[in-house]
């Protein structure tokens, strides 16, 4: 019994050096981890950007966070308007809805609110490149605050469906500062 498992003892040990991984080391990158990954109260992303001028890669990864940042704001925002619409019915619901994304669109498209960047740092590589890396955050609550005050601003759409967005609005704010 002792010669069966020490025999398979020396058989996982030859099995497990010979089949290791020609994958290459790991590289751990400056802000990667779970205090760099969004969460319930904040939108959060990361950049890099490699060049041989370091202000090109400085704008490379900001562009890259940036990009992310509003991926995850316009996947958060059709969330909310489709639980919006399960939840209220009326006739101007679906107008609301399409108002709202147009809002964040908007937004997303020009400037994002209440962005910080949390993060940067920079290296110069061996080939003499310059990497960029960077943090931003979001904080979610002020976005939609901002959200809120460009429906209240917005005099060209109904004054029912400003009323419904202004709504979903204010529901998503007390949601997330429970």
């Amino acid at each position: 019994m002792k010669l069966f498992s020490i025999s398979i003892l020396a058989i996982l040990v030859v099995f497990s050096t010979s089949c290791s991984s020609n994958l290459g080391s790991t590289v751990n990158e400056p802000f990667s981890g779970k205090s760099y990954m969004s969460n319930a109260r904040y939108f959060k992303a990361t950049g890099k950007g490699v060049s041989h001028n370091e202000n090109v890669s400085k704008s490379k990864a900001d562009m890259e966070a940036h990009k992310a940042l509003a991926q995850q704001v316009s996947t958060s925002i059709q969330v909310v308007a489709d639980n919006y619409m399960q939840d209220v019915q009326g006739a101007h619901v679906n107008e609301a809805v399409e108002v709202f994304k147009s809002l964040t669109r908007e937004i997303t498209n020009t400037t994002i609110v209440d962005l910080r960047q949390t993060g940067s740092k920079k290296y110069i590589q061996d080939d003499g490149k310059y990497a960029v890396y960077v943090a931003y955050e979001i904080k979610k609550a002020a976005m939609f605050r901002f959200l809120k005050k460009m429906a209240k601003a917005q005099t060209q759409i109904a004054p029912m469906v400003r009323t419904q967005v202004i709504n979903m609005c204010d529901d998503e704010i007390s949601r997330l500062e429970e």
